[in-house]
């Protein structure tokens, strides 16, 4: 067996949020500070997104420009990012990790790790959809890898199913490889309040959205032939089509997490955090879509930043933190991180998701049926798939001896 490589930090995944905190703590001088990445060029999933929407409104770049200016200024600042490299799993002692790249297997140790390993889109397979196995399948990441990196050829006739952000990423996608779409095609029966924003307005033109309909099931022997859905109200009908594409339904890519026994969210599905993005395993930090599948490219760079900044207190003496309280919601809401308070910690605002859209939507936050905070969110609508934000004016008012923290909403 060979011994063990020590380096001061490690970064398992090379994405905004690790490329970020790389970054930050290269810039300040953590020591040796080393990014893991499987995949063959850093960047994350913007490598491979052609649209625009990333950096600032000063700077607006699209996605390959901004996984650039990313992977440039963790190298510019000395981290070392290792490509084509897999975390396996972990060393029995300390914050250390099995990998394997070109030049083999080995097992690297560190003073800390930062967990950045982003989130996947749930494929056919795991949202349980039957038929045959034709070629023309694919999530919106396979989508665009396989027309803006490789130059693939995609088929004429395509579906999209989903209808959020990343289905109209998808819509534009297959508009720029030449297919045409057929209908976008959702589940979730409130996604035409969706339409009126321009942009959407505007990718959707003469293109069906058929709300409160289900595929299920492909068809095709070879090459996808068509897809048969059902609509709401038990009619049926196939969509003749040569390519279908499966968008959001996404999972955090939690697997070494679930490996290394951090304890997980059960509403996220990702390790469970402070503010500080400390996990439950000593020496382990974590930040971006791991923690919540899914924010934007910039949330996830700056929760890189912050958990560099509790790496830093870390590798200057200070104490791993207590657990804190647990957080946790109530129906419609669907998630929020961080999940932990600790009262006094520092900390920044709480994400959130619901299940349903929220008109005028107001936060309540109780602890063991004292109400410690009421937040209005504003006079508008919130719809499925949008961000919410909860201050965290409340904290302090959290009995750390106290039960579990509840957000509902009225």
């Amino acid at each position: 067996m060979t011994t063990p490589r020590r380096v001061d930090v490690l970064v398992v995944g090379a994405g905004p949020a690790g490329l970020a905190a790389a970054a930050r703590l290269a810039a300040a001088g953590a020591g040796r500070v080393e990014v893991l990445e499987r995949e063959a060029a850093p960047g994350g999933v913007p490598r491979h997104c052609a649209h625009g929407g990333f950096g600032t409104w000063t700077h607006p770049l699209t996605g390959p420009g901004y996984a650039r200016l990313l992977s440039d200024a963790a190298e510019r600042a000395g981290a070392a990012i290792r490509t084509r490299t897999t975390a396996l799993d972990w060393a029995t002692e300390g914050p250390a990790l099995h990998t394997v790249g070109p030049g083999g297997p080995e097992t690297v140790e560190a003073r800390a790790v930062v967990l950045a390993t982003g989130a996947r889109e749930r494929p056919r397979s795991a949202r349980l959809v039957p038929g045959t196995r034709p070629v023309g399948v694919y999530t919106t990441g396979e989508l665009q890898q396989s027309v803006h990196l490789f130059g693939q050829h995609i088929g004429t006739r395509a579906v999209v199913v989903g209808a959020e952000d990343v289905s109209y990423a998808a819509l534009g996608t297959l508009r720029a490889a030449g297919a045409d779409v057929v209908a976008l095609v959702t589940e979730d029966p409130h996604a035409r309040t969706h339409r009126a924003r321009a942009e959407t307005a505007r990718l959707l033109r003469g293109i069906p959205l058929l709300t409160g309909t289900t595929v299920t099931e492909l068809l095709g022997h070879g090459r996808l032939s068509g897809v048969r859905v059902r609509h709401r109200d038990g009619r049926t009908a196939v969509l003749a089509c040569d390519t279908v594409v499966f968008t959001g339904d996404f999972v955090p890519d939690h697997e070494l997490a679930r490996r290394g026994g951090l304890v997980l969210d059960p509403g996220t599905r990702g390790p469970a955090v402070g503010g500080s993005l400390h996990t439950s395993r000593p020496g382990v930090l974590a930040a971006g879509n791991v923690l919540h599948a899914v924010e934007p490219a910039r949330t996830a760079a700056r929760e890189g930043a912050r958990a560099a900044g509790a790496v830093l207190d870390l590798l200057a003496g200070a104490p791993w933190p207590e657990p804190g309280v647990p957080v946790a919601v109530e129906a419609p809401l669907r998630w929020i991180a961080p999940n932990r308070v600790t009262p006094g910690a520092r900390t920044s605002p709480h994400v959130l998701r619901t299940g349903a859209p929220l008109t005028r939507p107001v936060l309540l936050v109780h602890q063991d049926g004292r109400l410690l905070h009421r937040e209005r969110l504003g006079p508008g609508t919130v719809p499925v798939h949008r961000s919410l934000t909860l201050t965290t004016r409340w904290h302090d008012r959290v009995d750390p001896g106290g039960g579990e923290v509840r957000i509902t909403t009225t």
